[in-house]
């Protein structure tokens, strides 16, 4: 069976509208973040600091490592400090209540040491939260139970100026935003809780009889959780940063081959975890060294610029084109299968791969592998084998596309690839790995 890619729409087809609509808050609040650092922050990526959604893979694995670690290191200082503040208890408060106050320190410490212990060895974001979460319901809890604790006794002089230390916690927690990388709608949902137990303590304490006293505080927890999300904020930014520096290919701007391979590992990960297809196409620029010997090697250098930006500007979102090495580049494509990446390539064939500077098209040999066809056991096996099919399109004449099914082949279909060349391959055989 022939697979015609002439009956794929056309780019000018699936392309993204102008879109005309109504500026939405989302898009308030992207332009005011851009506004508020403008050297720092494009109004494009203004929207990763409101949500997680759309992240980068990698930003998103570093940053979860990144929660995981902060979270460790403040559990394992409250775990330390929480227990010393015993003495001071046992030295000015009453009986019952530094008893079941001690108490209480020691369940805490007990949380936070099993914290510290069971939140290592993995970087994923939900575990990341997860651990977050906990590190911050530790300490409200303590504050609502010991705040209950000692609303039940009458102190005074210096047993009530230590007492009220205790209703500083939330101010420390809140503050304590300012040292994770967090988004804006991260910030809100675990402030959140914080914010509401201490306002379910002060109504407790003070049943509405000392409502000045209560807003004013309750309005600077509001200003330290802004100032906090402000900081988290500022720590996204600079991550971001510095994840996009190592990220990209100095020359082209495309994925590095290191952060390439990082990526295409997650992406294998998420495969399998999911049972959706992943498929990877390996590109190699036909008689690349002709043009450096030819033209010099900063013609070639604009040849690759032009053709990363041409390749880049037919990818969906989640596309991830990587500069393996010289005139060498890997796309891999997640939930994507055999036949939808020659879609994929059907549009990157519709808008051409640019021209080299005698005037003609640029033309590449490819080759295509997709990890259920090909039964690929590992992300490094998907590569070598989409490497071979690109070798077999290169001892077939260059200029054409080696992919793992039949269904997805076509023989010289000018009509499709303009003068790009589809071969027909058998479904591979699964390599063996080391």
């Amino acid at each position: 069976m022939v697979y015609c890619l002439a009956n794929i729409p056309s780019p000018a087809c699936t392309g993204s509208q102008t879109d005309l609509s109504t500026p939405t808050p989302t898009d308030f609040l992207s332009r005011m973040l851009a506004g508020l650092l403008p050297d720092e922050l494009e109004r494009s990526d203004s929207r990763q600091l409101l949500s997680p959604i759309g992240h980068l893979p990698l930003l998103t694995t570093r940053r979860a490592t990144m929660i995981v670690n902060r979270v460790r290191l403040f559990a394992l200082l409250f775990a330390l400090l929480t227990p010393l503040w015993i003495v001071v208890d046992v030295a000015t408060l009453p009986f019952p209540l530094w008893a079941q106050l001690a108490a209480l320190r020691l369940t805490a410490t007990a949380a936070f040491a099993a914290l510290f212990s069971r939140a290592r060895g993995k970087s994923s974001l939900l575990h990341a939260y997860r651990s977050m979460a906990t590190l911050f319901a530790i300490p409200t809890l303590f504050y609502v139970i010991s705040h209950l604790l000692m609303a039940q006794h009458r102190l005074d002089g210096l047993s009530a100026a230590l007492g009220t230390g205790y209703a500083f916690l939330p101010f420390v927690l809140l503050a304590g935003f300012a040292v994770f990388p967090l988004t804006l709608l991260e910030t809100a949902a675990f402030a959140a809780p914080v914010l509401l137990a201490y306002g379910l303590a002060g109504l407790a304490e003070w049943g509405g009889s000392d409502w000045p006293s209560f807003t004013a505080e309750f309005w600077l927890l509001i200003l330290i959780t802004g100032v906090a999300a402000l900081a988290s904020l500022c720590q996204l930014v600079l991550m971001s940063a510095l994840v996009g520096q190592a990220l990209r290919d100095p020359l082209t701007g495309c994925y590095s081959r290191r952060s390439g391979e990082e990526m295409l590992a997650i992406q294998f990960d998420q495969s399998l975890r999911s049972g959706t297809p992943l498929s990877v196409a390996f590109i190699d620029l036909d008689h690349f060294k002709r043009v450096n010997d030819e033209h010099g090697h900063d013609a070639g250098d604009v040849l690759l610029k032009n053709l990363s930006r041409s390749v880049n500007s037919q990818l969906r979102g989640g596309d991830i084109l990587a500069r393996w090495g010289g005139e060498e580049f890997v796309l891999i494509l997640p939930s994507t299968d055999c036949e939808q990446a020659m879609q994929v390539l059907a549009r990157l064939y519709g808008t051409g791969l640019g021209e080299r500077p005698s005037g003609k098209p640029v033309t590449a040999s490819i080759g295509v592998a997709e990890r259920t066809c090909d039964h690929a056991p590992d992300w490094r096996t998907l590569v070598q084998l989409a490497d071979e099919r690109m070798y077999a399109a290169k001892h077939s004449g260059r200029n054409g596309v080696v992919c793992p099914l039949r269904q997805c082949a076509s023989e010289h279909c000018n009509s499709c690839l303009g003068r790009a060349a589809i071969t027909r391959q058998q479904p591979a055989v699964r390599l063996e790995t080391a």
